[in-house]
């Protein structure tokens, strides 16, 4: 009995070597199971049932990286989010993208069987996810909501000389534009309706500045005077301060030369000035008086700024440096300058208090890194030669950027990190621009041409609409409220 089993057992092996044999010498129709036969090697078509293993799904998709239709593709053209969006994937996208470009060379189940999230299914039986069935995320539109689209939607005229400056409340409700004519004009933000003229300068007016509560203006002038004015009466804010004569006085006096700049502390109880005298003052606004004097620069002092908690005052001068003070004690804590010693026109700090904003006349922006003393990103694509123009910083659901006006009438606007040019708005200034000022979703300009523009930041679902008061030549201004028609209609002259 046992001999007759040992000599079964050796013949099936010898026939299933027989076989093998036999299927790689000649040809046959039948198909062959083992996964490393191949179509050539047996030199038939297969009409079978189609093989268990495989080293491809048909099933899956082919790992296709374009935009799903309807998804706009990124313009490079002042475009931001274009580059910096298409490397934001998940990790999982780019591995999918990684491997349709190459496919690997071992088994393809093997491969998405590493990348594949496990599920166990009700039945107790283990289920996989491969990670090309996952819906993509879209290509991102340019159009995004927190992109700067500013349109122009008011041109406001009144003045009778050009305006040197202009500036947005804090609130967001009220624009005043200073002048070479002397004057203050009130507007409102939203009609552009003229609210009130300011007179009391004896000479130009350069530079504004609006208390944190909206209810203080204060305007530097080249009689060199500063004044206050209270914006609900409209009527010169009188200080505590006596003159010669015993009586209240509502301008700030000291200075020996023309009022260039002015900036409130974020509490508002200081104001500091800078002058053609070369010197930047420390005011306390309650009393009326003047706290503290310091000998800044060698030229003319052409901008300057609080940080956001008022510890720090920031100065430029046409001199080329910048000086970072201490508003307490008034010590000079830094001194920026750069190798080719631009003049500086305006400067200002960064929202977050950690960067300083140098506004050049060699075409250059520089964003400084004041306590590193180096300079962190430079803008280039307006002109600045010859004017000293300015700008600020604008923010966008939470995204910061920079504005300037230049010298060819246009304003422009930068990515903060990227240094893009996010977007060139046409002012429709003829002549120089020579401020402009942000506030959310509202931007103003102020023009040579003794015009005042306002703008409006027009997001992706709004489509063509302008806004919601049209376009410039549907409405030039409001004056007092009422819509005007032709430029030459609503002139307000000294009104």
């Amino acid at each position: 009995m046992d001999s007759a089993d040992d000599a079964a057992k050796p013949a099936p092996r010898t026939k299933r070597r027989k076989t093998r044999d036999s299927s790689s010498s000649s040809s046959s129709s039948r198909p062959s199971n083992s996964p490393d036969a191949s179509p050539s090697r047996s030199g038939a078509t297969s009409s079978g049932p189609p093989r268990p293993r495989q080293t491809r799904d048909p099933s899956q998709p082919d790992y296709d990286a374009s935009p799903s239709p309807g998804a706009a593709v990124p313009s490079n053209k002042y475009s931001l989010r274009s580059r910096p969006r298409q490397d934001s994937r998940s990790p999982a996208s780019s591995r999918s993208s990684s491997r349709s470009a190459s496919p690997p060379s071992g088994p393809r189940t093997r491969t998405r069987r590493r990348h594949s999230d496990s599920s166990t299914s009700s039945d107790g039986t283990r289920t996989t996810e491969s990670s090309s069935s996952r819906p993509r995320r879209p290509t991102p539109s340019p159009g995004d909501p927190f992109r700067p689209n500013y349109k122009p939607v008011l041109a406001l005229h009144g003045h009778s000389g050009p305006v040197s400056q202009v500036r947005i409340s804090p609130n967001g409700r009220f624009v005043a534009s200073a002048s070479a004519d002397g004057s203050v004009k009130l507007w409102d933000a939203m009609t552009g309706a003229h609210m009130d003229t300011l007179v009391g300068h004896m000479a130009g007016v350069s530079c504004l500045a609006w208390t944190p509560d909206s209810n203080i203006l204060a305007s530097g002038s080249d009689d060199k005077a500063i004044r206050l004015w209270d914006r609900v009466t409209g009527r010169p804010k009188t200080t505590t301060k006596k003159s010669a004569a015993g009586h209240e006085t509502a301008a700030l006096r000291g200075h020996h030369n023309y009022i260039h700049c002015l900036a409130f502390s974020p509490k508002g109880n200081i104001l500091a000035s800078g002058s053609y005298d070369e010197a930047v003052f420390l005011w306390d606004v309650r009393a009326g008086r003047l706290m503290r004097s310091l000998p800044a620069h060698s030229d003319p002092v052409a901008g300057i700024d609080f940080c956001r908690d008022g510890t720090l005052v920031v100065s430029c001068s046409t001199d080329g440096l910048i000086r970072v003070w201490d508003t307490s004690t008034g010590q000079c804590l830094r001194t920026l300058v750069h190798e080719d010693n631009p003049a500086v026109t305006n400067v200002c700090f960064s929202p977050n208090g950690r960067f300083v904003l140098a506004f050049n006349l060699d075409n250059c922006i520089r964003l400084w890194d004041y306590v590193a003393g180096t300079v962190k990103k430079t803008y280039q694509g307006h002109r600045n030669e010859k004017f000293a123009i300015g700008g600020c910083f604008g923010v966008l659901d939470g995204e910061p950027f920079v504005a300037s006006a230049s010298e060819d009438g246009d304003v422009v606007l930068w990515d903060v990190r990227s240094k893009d040019i996010l977007q060139r708005v046409s002012t429709g200034h003829r002549g120089v621009c020579f401020w402009v000022d942000v506030n959310g979703e509202t931007m103003a300009s102020a023009g040579q041409d003794h015009s005042v523009r306002l703008y409006r930041h027009v997001g992706p679902d709004a489509g063509d609409r302008r806004g919601r008061f049209g376009s410039v030549q549907q409405m030039e201004v409001q004056l007092r409220g009422r819509p005007s028609g032709a430029e030459e209609d609503v002139q307000l002259g000294d009104a």
